[in-house]
């Protein structure tokens, strides 16, 4: 699904976002990204989603060479990866409804299927109650749904995200973590992005670990041993 060889990513200026980095991840796998605050886990995200293009080495995602996908090409790779966000990026002056349908109205569904299929994710992740209601009055917990909702209504194979629980309680990061497992248990990839080492280690799910772009740690052994 994932497999970066020797991937590098290196600004102007000379900073350094990733360097060297190389791992395999196989479909179907839930797999937890840590490391400090700038260890490179949000410019390896954005890569994978091609926000981001590498600076050297080979990154593959589902069958695709990302180092040599052309810019046309990249609105469809995007579709099969769900991204999701610490800060929901979620827009204020449409629905609930209206900010998860958004991709299916890009991809050109018609809209009975888009009703469909924005129903069945909200309903999944427990607000299909609020399809018409402001994202502005909702919850942290509750935008951080809907933005997971957004993210798999395309039934994407593949999901990341950043952080997505650094913004809610111990309880509700809980929940969110709970969906995730769930949507892994029906055979989507996932690869999240978080810092509650605490948390991750409850879960037993492998664990890449970077520092200052470098991968440092891939140990499933002990996540799995943990607790």
């Amino acid at each position: 699904m994932i497999h970066f060889d020797n991937v590098s990513k290196r600004y102007p200026g000379g900073h350094t976002g990733l360097s060297n980095v190389s791992f395999r991840i196989e479909a179907e796998e839930m797999v937890f990204l840590t490391g400090h605050s700038g260890a490179g886990k949000s410019t390896l995200l954005k890569m994978i989603g091609l926000l981001e293009r590498s600076s050297a080495g080979q990154a593959h995602v589902n069958g695709r060479n990302l180092t040599r996908l052309k810019k046309r090409q990249i609105p469809y790779h995007r579709r099969e990866v769900g991204m999701i966000f610490q800060d929901h990026r979620l827009l204020h002056d449409r629905t609930v409804f209206d900010n998860v349908a958004l991709p299916l109205v890009v991809a050109g569904l018609g809209h009975k299927e888009i009703g469909r299929r924005v129903r069945a994710a909200l309903d999944k992740v427990g607000l299909l109650h609020r399809e018409r209601a402001a994202p502005i009055i909702l919850s942290g917990g509750e935008q951080q749904r809907v933005g997971i909702a957004r993210a798999v209504v395309s039934k994407p194979p593949l999901l990341l995200a950043d952080e997505p629980t650094g913004n809610l309680d111990p309880e509700l990061s809980r929940e969110i973590m709970e969906l995730f497992i769930q949507f892994n248990q029906v055979g989507v990839t996932l690869l999240i992005a978080s810092h509650d080492i605490a948390l991750i280690n409850r879960l037993n799910k492998r664990i890449l670990t970077l520092s200052a772009g470098e991968l440092v740690g891939d140990n499933p052994e002990e996540t799995r041993n943990a607790g």
